[in-house]
């Protein structure tokens, strides 16, 4: 395993850190946990540790994992390993103290190592998260937690304000191969000495546990995870991914990415070729640098439609074959709240789209790709797993 220093926290963290949302039994805190279930988080948890992986994200809003989790920590030698958990700030102080109890009860700890304000996604939920700081701040003063962050699936602008808010040590976000858009971020984040975690890169960053054969095809030699793997490695002011597992043996790709980390560029590079020009060959040069400029944000478009989102559905089906991917996020859209906003290219012809789309090259032909995208891609409603 491989380590780097998570910003100003000072902890050394392992490039991959076991994400526990997938391990868990249930989505309902309550439901009783069987014996094989745990047997299997106990499994997975002594595979990361067997594997250098000393890093367990959680969080409030993931079912039975905080208890699971919470079974085997008092068995392990605190001091070995650092546990995150997420709770979602609230106006109300009170509820938000009441669900940082109960994640405490759950994991059976004196103290959580990192702690992240869940779902800064919004104006409003950046608002809640200053309203409950002063509490956050006097239990760090108490030792019950050591270092504070967020996590957040909200648009680059509203990150780059919770950033430079400065009172944050580290930051958990979105950002890899098929979505860079947070990349300013990134770099502020780096500027501030906070640590930077990845979220979901296997998952959101293309459901890449299971690839298209033209994808696989494209980043040959390696697997895709891999190589989205070492593509967010390669960038020093990233410093771990959070890998979800449902079992001990998920980590086995995790780990070549480690292994290969040293000729990073070696391997990726080629692959980057590949890709770009996979692109280039369905879009052509202008469309693919272009195709973002000038496009409104979901919520000054007529009905709410995520246009930059299904223009970059639609691009990573028809160059990658990623349709299974496409159809997961399109039919959320309606559904995702502040965690993936906005609603689908359905019944174009009631909107009239020129005045949002002035600003675009491509104005003219973007209600046609919308169009192409929705038939494409829409399919049964898909329903945000609780709280990512």
């Amino acid at each position: 395993m491989q380590y780097r220093r998570f910003g100003k926290t000072g902890l050394e963290l392992p490039v991959i850190s076991c994400g526990c949302m997938r391990f868990q039994h249930s989505w309902t805190d309550t439901e009783p946990v069987p014996g094989e279930s745990q047997r299997n988080v106990e499994a997975c948890v002594h595979r990361a540790l067997e594997l250098g992986i000393t890093h367990f994200e959680t969080a409030r809003g993931y079912g039975t994992s905080e208890y699971q989790l919470g079974k085997i920590l008092p068995t392990l030698k605190r001091s070995d390993i650092v546990v995150q958990s997420k709770v979602g700030p609230d106006k109300d102080v009170k509820k938000f103290i009441a669900n940082f109890e109960k994640s405490m009860a759950l994991l059976q700890t004196d103290y959580i190592d990192l702690f992240a304000f869940h779902g800064v996604n919004d104006d409003a939920s950046l608002e809640s998260t200053l309203v409950c700081m002063d509490q956050a701040l006097r239990w760090k003063r108490a030792g019950r937690i050591r270092h504070i962050g967020f996590s957040t699936h909200g648009p680059t602008d509203v990150i780059l304000e919770t950033i430079r808010t400065g009172a944050f040590e580290y930051v958990n976000l979105h950002w890899y191969y098929i979505f860079q858009d947070n990349w300013p971020a990134v770099q502020e984040a780096a500027r501030r000495d906070m640590g930077v975690l990845i979220i979901s890169p296997n998952d959101k960053g293309g459901m890449l546990y299971s690839p298209p054969a033209k994808l696989t095809e494209l980043c040959a030699p390696l697997h895709p995870m891999v190589f989205n793997g070492l593509f967010c490695l390669s960038h020093p002011e990233v410093h771990t991914l959070s890998c979800g597992v449902s079992r001990p043996d998920d980590f086995t790709l995790h780990l070549e990415t480690v292994e290969k980390l040293d000729r990073v560029h070696e391997w990726i590079d080629p692959i980057l070729e590949r890709l770009e020009d996979a692109m280039m060959d369905v879009f052509g040069k202008e469309w693919v640098e272009t195709w973002q400029r000038g496009l409104p944000e979901w919520h000054e478009t007529p009905g709410g439609i995520n246009i930059p989102a299904i223009l970059r559905l639609r691009n990573l089906a028809l160059a990658f074959d990623m349709i299974e991917y496409g159809k997961m996020r399109y039919n959320l859209l309606g559904n995702g709240g502040s965690w993936f906003p906005g609603t689908k290219a359905e019944n174009l012809d009631r909107h009239d789209l020129s005045k949002c789309l002035r600003y675009s090259p491509h104005a003219k032909k973007i209600p046609a790709a919308l169009a192409d995208a929705h038939a494409l891609l829409v399919g049964e409603e898909v329903r945000r797993l609780q709280e990512e």
